[in-house]
């Protein structure tokens, strides 16, 4: 796997107190993790749509995109589905980020069945939003794209990260 060869290209990583490889981005994403989930809830069982007050707006401007050459099959639905997907990618990045690459399927997931929960919540307690299959699969797509997002961020501080006293001595700073 890539995480070998970069681990025995580097040298063995550098321990540290909690047994964690980032201990400082594992804090900040669990920090986010928990805004992101406050305001997840709140857009996912808010009584209404949240984008109600926005829909007359952005129509106005898919229509004038539309007179402008953009294609007909980009509507409203499409960027309620792009929206969706955008929503979820949080989802996949904190996933793989607190559980490691090797886990990266354990967001995809904890990304359908929270959509599933919130689909299921919609069509049981609010009469006015719309539980569709579609948002489970725009949702997993986000989460997908979230765990191929964390891989990468894990990668890239992996790659960063100083390693073992021959690292230290080299950049003591």
């Amino acid at each position: 796997m890539v995480f070998d060869t970069i681990t025995d290209r580097q040298g063995p990583p550098v321990p540290t107190p909690a047994g964690h490889r980032h201990p400082l981005l594992r804090r900040w994403v669990i920090a986010l993790a928990v805004v992101y989930v406050v305001a997840l809830a709140l857009i996912a069982f808010w009584p209404v749509p949240v984008d109600r007050n926005i829909d007359g707006p952005l129509l106005q401007l898919i229509d004038w995109l539309h007179r402008h050459g953009a294609p007909g099959w980009f509507r409203y639905s499409t960027v309620e589905f792009g929206a969706n997907i955008v929503l979820f990618i949080p989802v996949g990045v904190f996933i793989v980020v607190l559980s490691g690459a090797r886990r990266w399927w354990w967001a995809v997931l904890v990304g359908f069945a929270a959509s599933c929960t919130i689909e299921l919540g919609q069509l049981l307690f609010l009469s006015s939003r719309f539980a569709t299959l579609n948002d489970v699969i725009a949702n997993t797509t986000g989460a997908v794209v979230g765990a191929l997002l964390g891989v990468l961020l894990l990668i890239l501080a992996e790659i960063a990260r100083p390693r073992g006293s021959a690292a230290r001595a080299a950049n003591p700073h």
